[in-house]
């Protein structure tokens, strides 16, 4: 796992597959998505890389139910008592009691979604607060939840707007720097409308669920990114 500074108080945490995020205040760490089912220890040793106590986890905050997100984090939280954060929609998902809904592949797509397949499945997990768009998180002076549905029906981003960060899950991603839809979406119309919605964020800081956070020039990238994606079909 290799470990990013992205400011001062943000780190990422580069999985083979995907990322995570740990934030940190002065009363606690947020992890932003877990990694898979295997990223539990790497995850505490990159905690500790950082200066940090695993012990001061107070929350892991899921963007959706997808298992390279979703895998660590109920290891994760009964090891340190964290609370586990999801959408109302995703939370059947990743507590195992719904089934996971197949996405609607583009032919492109398809060989990249059997790879992300060789991940191995997250096991139910608890889900300790269901929240919705707008709902406000005790982190980061204030962490709002941003409904982005499209990859997955409950997919949300998390923002700060008091340190114009913006986490958006796999709503949004970057391939070798050129931020671009997320892909493997259950809706891409609707993901479509919620990178649109991200964009209008105009955040100074954006970081994905797959690919390089975007930390110059970030609102001018995002927003041409959004409108490219919203003209091309």
């Amino acid at each position: 796992m290799d470990i990013v500074d992205v400011r001062p108080r943000l780190h990422m945490f580069r999985f083979p597959i995907g990322q995570a995020y740990l934030w940190r205040d002065n009363d606690g760490l947020t992890l932003i998505d877990s990694g898979d089912v295997n990223a539990g220890p790497a995850v505490e040793e990159g905690i500790r890389a950082t200066g940090q106590d695993p012990a001061r986890l107070r929350r892991i905050v899921l963007t959706h139910y997808h298992r390279d997100h979703v895998g660590a984090a109920r290891e994760l939280a009964d090891r340190y008592g964290a609370e586990i954060v999801a959408h109302r929609l995703d939370a059947p998902v990743v507590r195992g009691e719904a089934p996971t809904p197949e996405p609607k592949l583009l032919d492109w797509e398809i060989p990249y979604y059997e790879h992300a397949l060789t991940v191995p499945p997250a096991p139910p997990t608890r889900v300790d607060r269901e929240v919705v768009d707008g709902d406000e998180l005790d982190f980061g002076d204030g962490a709002v939840v941003v409904h982005a549905p499209g990859h997955t029906d409950g997919s949300i981003g998390i923002h700060l707007p008091r340190h114009g960060v913006l986490f958006t899950g796999d709503a949004v991603a970057a391939i070798e720097r050129r931020v671009i839809l997320g892909v493997f979406n259950t809706d891409r119309a609707r993901a479509k409308s919620s990178m649109s919605r991200f964009a209008a964020l105009a955040p100074e800081t954006v970081c994905f669920g797959h690919g390089d956070p975007v930390t110059e020039d970030t609102a001018a990238v995002l927003r041409a990114a959004a409108d490219e994606v919203a003209a091309a079909e």
